[in-house]
């Protein structure tokens, strides 16, 4: 007899033996097979935060501004003049490493649903990408397409996409990441939830017609490592960017109209996940016809409960506004259907060809999955590095070309320009420096919004390394004058139940919690992704953050770019530079310094200071490839060289590619640049000294002076992705 004959059907759908037992003690008899489909999925890991969820409440989740907090489709801060932006992270990282154009395109679809559902019309969107090597045809593939994917669907919605990051590296080899961020813009009395409420209103199904494309995504794909041997195509959602674009202006339509008592996404889980979490949220039940649904193809009850087709939203509505509902989807030519009804019994009930297949309490479903506490068992200690074992460059100007020329350094451009970020005419600061800055609709306001990891860092010191990640993201942001208000967050992680993965994931959390008390920010959405691993490899733990920042006004914005010759040039911030688990090591080794919150608040607290004041040209953070790289890329951007002087004192690599700490770079007039100095806080320092000028990027180290011409540098830069790819 085979394996599939005797496997039980519990175990086929990714329920465990105590899982299962605990479904009829939960509803007072055994299951029907579509309930048991249905709680494979609500029950999952991509749905129900299983092996995270007690870990999660180390973060904080309220404070000054915010408006909604986890829990809800995205998260609400308020921004001033009566809006509030709303905006969430999440992952479609198993999709993408089996169907990329798709499962990046769908990513895109799903967290600009989440965005709409809050009432918010989207204004900006990010993706944050992880890959294998380029030296990989896969990784090559994976990459070139699930940017192809992104480019499709944000640009036939008509959505900017307007930053990210991205990174490279054996570990993402089988499984990629692919994190998708989308920002609204929503006034706060056009607020919407997905509460259901109303006993007797109506429960309308707005948009694509349900198929079979998608099914299991959330269990079979999004909950276990990737298995090679499988084909799990048919587990990839399919996108219909065109029919998106209905969707929102038609949401927004009703909106406008006040015909909304609820709006729900369907995404993962499908039908079963939007009602029975509308239903938990609001304290009341749903009663659905299947038999009502629009199919594409024929479907079995559990087909239609689970399906995650694209591009559909669920709606309450009061009795009398359905007809006026209806017409509103027929004008944006979407199809519609009322399919049922919201009852005060609390329990979700499906009906199909005259039969009931589903009687739930929704709570059981929404709310009462299993809640694991997963191994807590520490990895050893990094070891600390021997530079004498990390040999020193023989032509210092040669390596500083080669950092340029690497993918995980060079210019983003081959990205970006797929992407249209000025659609909309609100992208005032583009892609490519440390932060985008998209202005409000109706304000002089604009938001400053970026994502970053940290995954070398966590590797190692995995505390120290979420904080880094928040403080990162905060610092990119404050870079433009911008002042954090709220951060999301994306924790990309390996099989919590083996290894250190555990461990990684609670330290990186309170890491995290450490930085966003600090700022006094707090995480208003976010995401969690395990089991990006297979049987070769686990990434790296790789937390991406999302921070949305505030500026009062949208002119006081300031770039990356050095713009005038003479301007004085200031290293500011704190820390000393290190080679541990940098972009010039190139691996996770050593122990890389720990960040300072409470100094990372005072250098944010300047930076949007001197913002409001007038007083910077420009200002970069230093990161990834250390001061070499950031002066480089602030003079590129500028078509202007520079020259900085650092003291001497350490390894000559060390200074100009190490990395660690809270270090900026700023050009200013030479008064502007004297004010600045003075009024930088106890804990902070001007770390290094220079000038804009010249057609040469310069650091000087004492007498000895490394050099390399502009035009040869921009030339590397940009040379980076093409040649990678070619």
């Amino acid at each position: 007899m085979s394996d599939a004959a005797t496997t039980p059907r519990h175990r086929e759908l990714g329920l465990t033996d105590d899982e299962a037992a605990r479904i009829p003690e939960l509803i007072g008899r055994e299951p029907t097979d579509p309930e048991l489909v249905m709680f494979s999925l609500m029950w999952s890991e991509h749905c129900s935060y299983k092996h995270s969820k007690l870990l999660l409440g180390g973060l904080p989740t309220s404070g000054p501004g915010v408006l909604q907090g986890p829990g809800e489709n995205a998260g609400l801060v308020d921004v001033g003049d009566g809006l509030a932006v709303a905006f969430k992270i999440e992952s479609h990282n198993h999709p993408s490493a089996v169907e990329p154009f798709e499962g990046a395109a769908t990513g895109v679809g799903g967290i600009v649903r989440d965005v709409l559902a809050m009432g918010a019309r989207p204004i900006a969107l990010l993706d944050a990408l992880r890959f294998g090597s380029l030296e990989s045809a896969r990784s090559r593939h994976l990459f070139t397409q699930a940017v192809a994917g992104i480019a499709h669907y944000g640009n036939c919605i008509g959505v900017p996409t307007v930053g990210g990051e991205i990174g490279f590296d054996d570990c993402y080899e089988e499984s990629c990441l692919v994190n998708a961020m989308c920002v609204g813009v929503v006034g706060h009395d056009r607020t919407l939830s997905a509460a259901g409420r109303g006993p007797g209103n109506a429960v309308v199904l707005i948009g694509n017609r349900t198929g079979r494309d998608g099914i299991g995504g959330a269990s079979v794909l999004a909950s276990a490592e990737l298995d090679a041997g499988q084909d799990l195509r048919p587990s990839v959602q399919v996108s219909d960017p065109f029919t998106e674009r209905k969707l929102i202006d038609c949401c927004l339509a009703l909106a406008e109209d006040d015909l909304l008592v609820s709006l729900q996404d369907l995404g993962a889980a499908g039908l079963t996940s939007a009602s029975s979490e509308m239903a938990a949220k609001g304290g009341v039940g749903l009663d659905l016809d299947l038999d009502k649904i629009p199919l594409r193809e024929p479907l079995e009850a559990a087909e239609i409960l689970v399906s995650e087709s694209q591009e559909r939203m669920l709606a309450v509505v009061e009795p009398a506004d359905v007809d006026r509902v209806l017409e509103v989807c027929r004008r944006w030519e979407l199809e519609a259907e009322a399919i049922g009804a919201v009852t005060d019994s609390g329990r979700l009930v499906a009906r199909h060809r005259g039969e009931v297949v589903a009687d739930l309490p929704a709570r059981a479903l929404a709310d009462d999955a299993p809640a694991y506490s997963v191994p807590i068992d520490p990895a050893p200690p990094s070891e600390e590095l021997d530079l004498a074992a990390v040999p020193e460059p023989a032509d210092l100007g040669r390596a500083w070309l080669g950092l340029l020329r690497d993918p995980n350094l060079g210019s983003p451009r081959w990205i970006y320009q797929r992407y249209d970020h000025l659609v909309g005419a609100n992208t005032v600061v583009r892609p490519g420096g440390d932060a985008a800055v998209v202005r409000l609709p109706g304000s002089d306001r604009a938001i400053a919004v970026a994502t970053d990891g940290t995954e070398r860092h966590c590797q190692v010191d995995p505390r120290a390394g979420g904080a880094a990640a928040v403080l990162d993201a905060a610092r990119n942001v404050a870079c433009t004058g911008a002042r954090p208000i709220g951060a999301t967050d994306c924790l990309n992680f390996g099989n919590p139940e083996k290894g250190a993965t555990g461990w990684r994931l609670r330290e990186v959390i309170a890491g995290m919690a450490d930085a966003l008390d600090a700022l006094g920010i707090a995480v208003v959405s976010g995401n969690v992704s395990l089991y990006n691993e297979s049987r070769e490899r686990i990434v790296h733990p790789t937390p991406i953050v999302g921070v949305v920042g505030v500026l009062e006004h949208s002119e006081q914005r300031v770039g990356h770019a050095f713009a005038h010759e003479g301007e004085t040039v200031l290293l500011i911030g704190y820390g000393e530079p290190r080679l541990d688990a940098s972009a010039y090591l190139g691996s996770a080794r050593g122990r890389p310094p720990a960040p300072d919150p409470a100094r990372e608040r005072a250098l944010v607290d300047t930076l949007t200071s001197a913002a409001a004041d007038g007083l910077m040209s420009s200002a970069h953070d230093v990161s990834d490839g250390g001061v070499a790289v950031a002066l480089t890329e602030s003079a590129i951007a500028g078509g202007v060289g520079a020259t900085l002087e650092i003291a001497p004192g350490r390894r000559a690599d060390e200074d100009l590619f190490g990395e660690g700490g809270g270090r900026v770079l700023v050009s200013a007039t030479p008064d502007d640049a004297d004010r600045l100095e003075a009024m930088l806080p106890d804990g902070l320092g001007v770390i290094a000294r220079g000038r804009v000028g010249g057609d040469e990027v310069v650091i000087a180290r004492g007498s000895e002076r490394t050099s390399i011409r502009l035009d040869d540098a921009a030339a590397a830069y940009e040379a980076a992705l093409p040649e990678a790819l070619a």
